[in-house]
């Protein structure tokens, strides 16, 4: 890994970010784009024709942007309940323990967040009426890689809130099968329907409904930079939780910290795509070179250990601070989705953690526990997103309605201020509809 030293090269460098719709495509990606569009697209102008197309021919737009860039082909955009039951048996036992075990623990938090979180009330006249949403969407990413983990982790949170319909849209494998992994998880989840559907053309048909899959109130769920600009694109029409792009961690270390467990933890969200940004932060220069050290070696034999390379060298880096103070500085500066803190006594730094999705404290705290079994979820803000949203959680799925109930005498009070604000701002209808009722007593 590169070795920056100090603040200024890193926020020229590894730290800066690139607008969202800038980023380069690879080689490959571009080249699909010209075979299925015949001319050189931005990602942007790609998504804009997607969610056009959807919008106006819903089901054969779907399967004809899934046949150009999965190459595969749909007898059925949703996939019948006798199928997903029959991931049970496709799925070894153990592993479908495991997955029960993390929802277990994922409903658990979640849970206990709804019993925390915000609540009808009524006061003076004057209160709140907490809902959940009717209709929701998500859309879990991945073929190759393939993440039921997202699936319990984006779907539970709206079950444990109360939303009355969860479907499901997942990219299907050549022989047009969403993974028995998915499928198992979905159904441990509580998904009500699954539909084969990848990148722009599911968040389209989510947003504006097709033949086959209902429009929905919000779509949620990670994705690729196709998938994170449709999102943007049709919010407004739809709700959507949050742009997440590129997973990122940023990890915080002393020269107390483990350069094993720092590359480690680097790797964990390297390995992920080639966009992917991992980055150490310390003032320990020893540090430093032990952990590019240790990523090297780390690197043999992992599976994906291309992709993890490809991603280090390309937005990866490694920055040796003034201090540790300037190190959490920079990381608040930066906003990343994943905030390891390997310091010593990592809970005394925590509260100067002011921009981060997740925090993860200490050696016994690894990011990638959080990625399964720990609790909350593990979509999160990225791309700088932290600075101003927060991980996704059982608040995503609810909505508040202001209730004002009040009576005459109260009307009295507040009805003659009011009258005149709207008289100034010119708007008479709003000062006689107060004064009319005013008049009565």
């Amino acid at each position: 890994m590169r070795i920056i030293h100090g603040a200024e090269e890193a926020r020229r460098t590894v730290l800066r970010r690139q607008p969202m719709g800038e980023t380069e495509l690879p080689p490959a990606v571009r080249e699909r784009i010209r075979e299925v569009f015949g001319a050189e697209l931005s990602a942007q102008e790609v998504v804009g024709r997607i969610v056009s197309d959807v919008r106006a021919e819903g089901d054969a737009a779907v399967r004809r942007y899934s046949r150009a860039f999965d190459g595969v082909e749909y007898a059925s955009l949703e996939v019948p309940r006798a199928e997903v039951e029959a991931a049970h048996r496709q799925v070894d036992p153990p592993l479908v323990e495991a997955l029960r075990f993390a929802a277990d623990r994922i409903r658990a938090f979640h849970e206990a967040q709804r019993r925390r979180g915000p609540a009808d009330f009524f006061e003076d006249g004057l209160g709140m009426q907490v809902r959940p949403l009717e209709r929701v969407g998500v859309y879990v990413p991945g073929t190759v890689a393939v993440y039921p983990s997202s699936v319990l982790m984006t779907v539970i949170p709206a079950r444990v809130a109360g939303v009355d319909q969860v479907y499901m849209a997942s990219p299907a494998s050549a022989d047009g099968q969403v993974s028995p992994l998915k499928l198992v998880a979905a159904s441990i989840a509580g998904v009500d329907r699954v539909f084969r559907a990848s990148g722009a053309q599911a968040i389209a048909a989510f947003a504006y409904g097709t033949e086959t899959v209902p429009r929905v109130d919000k779509v949620c769920g990670p994705g690729n930079i196709f998938v994170t600009l449709a999102k943007r694109l049709v919010y407004g029409d739809v709700g959507i939780d949050s742009l997440y792009g590129p997973t990122e961690t940023v990890v915080v270390a002393d020269e107390t910290a483990d350069p094993a467990s720092c590359a480690a933890d680097l790797l964990a969200q390297a390995e992920h795509d080639e966009l992917a940004t991992p980055l150490l932060l310390t003032p320990s220069e020893a540090l430093a070179r032990a952990v590019a050290g240790e990523v090297e070696r780390q690197l043999e034999g992992l599976e994906r250990a291309e992709i993890a390379r490809s991603a280090l060298e390309a937005r990866g880096g490694i920055v040796v601070t003034a201090g540790l103070e300037e190190a959490l500085a920079l990381a608040n500066e930066f906003g990343p989705e994943h905030l390891c803190l390997l310091v010593r006594d990592a809970a005394s730094w925590a509260p100067r953690v002011r921009h981060a999705g997740g925090l993860f404290l200490g050696e016994t705290s690894p990011e990638a526990v959080g990625d399964y079994t720990a609790g909350p979820s593990h979509v999160m803000p990225a791309g700088g997103s932290a600075r101003f949203s927060s991980a996704l959680s059982v608040f995503d799925f609810l909505k508040f309605t202001s209730v004002v109930d009040i009576d005459a005498a109260t009307l009295g009070r507040l009805g003659p201020p009011a009258a005149a604000i709207a008289r100034a701002e010119g708007l008479t209808a709003h000062a006689r509809a107060i004064e009319r009722r005013l008049e009565r007593d």
